[in-house]
């Protein structure tokens, strides 16, 4: 499943809701998903939104293949510390991997490949096989350290995407301003969709 797969990784920032509704759009789109959610995003999933979402992997594997109505065959849940998980080698990489939102501490992390669980290794990977990955970092301000780190990465050939939503297509309502986000993830995962007008094609 892995290589012809997409990680998504959710971390402890917030804006859970652009990394629910990401996960959301690849299911519904038939794409294989291997999903990491860190314990501190579980914390922040608890307090953005009224889901009650399990912590056990298998058991939160069943809640979002339920919530989200898809194949149980498209997602799979690992646990941090799984490192028998074939994102964590290179025999097993996904093509792509996001994490959505990400916080300043894991873009340290990945930024130094500590590699201290398996969403950093399974981002260590992904830069190692040259394959895409894809930081949606939430904070701000940003500091020359977060900068560093970004830049750094970029020159890695990471794809750094703030979740910084446009208002040419004149958002009506949250859901709007986080499918503008969302939208810009799945054009560079190279996912057709129709969440937000294209620029020009609005009026």
């Amino acid at each position: 499943m892995s290589q012809d797969s997409i990680t998504l990784a959710m971390t402890g920032a917030s804006g859970a809701i652009y990394g629910l509704r990401l996960l959301e759009c690849l299911l519904t789109r038939e794409q294989r998903v291997n999903l990491l959610v860190s314990s501190p995003a579980q914390i922040v999933l608890a307090m953005e939104t009224d889901l009650k979402i399990p912590a056990a992997p298998r058991e939160m594997q069943k809640f979002f293949t339920e919530h989200y109505s898809t194949r149980p065959d498209l997602l799979q849940v690992f646990g941090k510390e799984q490192w028998t998980a074939p994102i964590a080698s290179g025999s097993g990489v996904s093509r792509a991997m996001v994490v959505c939102p990400c916080t300043s501490g894991t873009l340290a992390a990945i930024a130094c490949g500590t590699s201290d669980n398996l969403l950093e290794r399974a981002a260590d990977v992904v830069i190692k096989e040259q394959r895409k990955l894809v930081l949606v970092p939430r904070e701000m301000p940003l500091s020359p350290l977060h900068l560093e780190h970004m830049l750094k990465l970029a020159r890695l050939g990471v794809l750094i995407m703030p979740a910084s939503p446009g208002f040419y297509h004149r958002p009506e309502s949250i859901n709007d301003l986080v499918d503008f986000v969302v939208a810009r993830i799945l054009d560079h995962l190279e996912i057709s969709h129709d969440l937000v007008p294209r620029w020009g094609l609005n009026g």
